[in-house]
């Protein structure tokens, strides 16, 4: 089933891919479209959470309040994490021979990694610079994708060399 899955997405991918194929190659716009579709779903998530699951309300969960937003944050993440892991993993980058936990491990890092980049640019251009926040916004999602489709491909989904040892002898038949 997850095979099914896995082509219809990538025939749909590599339909749209067509008119774009002279400035893009597929690697890269199947990148652009999943990760796309996975910001718009934690968007969607953390709106949908933040007004119909959690209600504007704090949680409070033994002595620990937990305000609205962060709620929101953490369900939609608990969501697109995986989804993004699965879309990385089987549509853009399925060429990885690392074992799994080692490309999850590695994906975990990468997105605290990009989580705290978020936070520097964001820091930098709204106070630093004094940009308009959504402006800031944009130019730091910007960044940080061009810096997760680098790790993503050199790092979390690479594609280790494969030691070919030649038999010391040669068997003649």
């Amino acid at each position: 089933m997850l095979s099914s899955a896995k082509n219809i997405v990538l025939a749909f991918i590599d339909f749209f891919h067509a008119p774009f194929s002279r400035w893009i190659n597929l690697q890269t716009f199947r990148y652009l479209a999943c990760g796309g579709t996975n910001t718009v779903l934690g968007i969607f998530l953390y709106w949908l959470c933040y007004h119909h699951i959690v209600e504007e309300q704090a949680i409070l969960i033994g002595g620990l309040t937990i305000t609205p937003h962060i709620s929101a944050f953490l369900l939609s993440f608990s969501i697109s994490f995986p989804a993004g892991f699965i879309l990385a993993k089987y549509v853009v980058f399925p060429e990885s021979n690392l074992k799994g936990r080692i490309q999850l491990f590695r994906y975990a890092l990468l997105v605290g990694m990009c989580v705290l980049l978020n936070y520097i640019f964001l820091k930098i251009f709204v106070e630093w610079f004094g940009l308009y926040p959504t402006l800031a916004y944009v130019l730091t999602n910007a960044i940080v994708a061009v810096f997760s489709y680098i790790s993503q491909r050199n790092f979390t989904f690479k594609v280790k060399e494969v030691d070919v040892v030649a038999p010391d002898y040669i068997e003649i038949e």
